[in-house]
């Protein structure tokens, strides 16, 4: 039986213990772990963050500070498809690892790096969360705790809430919809691509966007390693503009 995700829970963690605590326990009780992400600045690992080693040890280039895709050895990260790192005004250089990383490293940069009183409130509030708990998020993680997420069935969310509160969770956010995906399934179509991503894309990498993202998802049939792909070619063959919007390609791309 295919697993619903239907809400997302949100809540701060004070250490890394409790946040591997947390994750185990709602492995085993039955959470996919395709549907957890992590948010944090001090993470232990055997590598500092300027030197991830991942499966295919291989950095990629070209997000505002770089980005890692792939699992990372020695901590917590292992667990997770994907992982990211990006640097948030207000906040510093942030590891973010599941679903969240290719969100917060694609469509979401326009909202996190734009004006005043940008960064992770500004993203945390599209994602439904009050303004005053969005801020104390930032201000928690900016101070090194960590976020964790879940995508849940929605007849489970107050099985899973308790079960986060449990093992230390705090100021824990539930939302009506799961985190945005770019496509259900394959894209087949522009229209296809939910409007998080379209927003930030000209029909030209919309077209580049979607090519990628079939293509890697019939390679690997994972949606995350998918959509950072899709971004990182994004990233490749585009400017960003002050609005974070992507349309003009990047001269190389263009002769190339």
């Amino acid at each position: 039986m295919a697993y619903t995700a239907e809400r997302t829970i949100t809540a701060i963690f004070t250490t890394e213990a409790q946040v591997r605590t947390a994750v185990d326990r709602l492995i085993e009780r039955g959470v996919d772990r395709e549907h957890l992400s992590v948010m944090g600045r001090n993470f232990q690992s055997e590598t500092r963050i300027s030197g991830f080693i991942t499966k295919k040890d291989v950095i990629l280039g070209g997000l505002r500070t770089g980005a890692v895709f792939g699992s990372l050895f020695g901590s917590i990260l292992s667990l997770f498809t994907g992982i990211g790192v990006l640097f948030i005004p207000f906040v510093g250089s942030v590891v973010a690892a599941g679903p969240i990383s290719s969100i917060l490293l694609g469509a979401a940069t326009g909202a996190i790096a734009g004006g005043a009183g940008a960064g992770l409130v500004s993203f945390l509030t599209t994602l439904g969360m009050p303004k005053d708990k969005a801020v104390l998020y930032q201000t928690r993680l900016q101070a090194g705790e960590y976020v964790l997420m879940a995508e849940v069935p929605a007849a489970k969310s107050g099985e899973y809430q308790l079960l986060m509160e449990s093992v230390g969770g705090d100021e824990i956010h539930i939302a009506e919809q799961a985190l945005p995906r770019p496509c259900p399934g394959p894209c087949e179509s522009l229209e296809d691509l939910s409007p998080e991503i379209r927003t930030h894309l000209s029909e030209d990498a919309q077209q580049v966007f979607i090519a990628t993202y079939n293509q890697q998802l019939e390679a690997t049939g994972r949606e995350i390693e998918a959509e950072q792909a899709a971004w990182q070619a994004i990233h490749d063959q585009f400017e960003e503009d002050e609005a974070g919007r992507w349309k003009t390609r990047k001269r190389e791309a263009v002769t190339a």
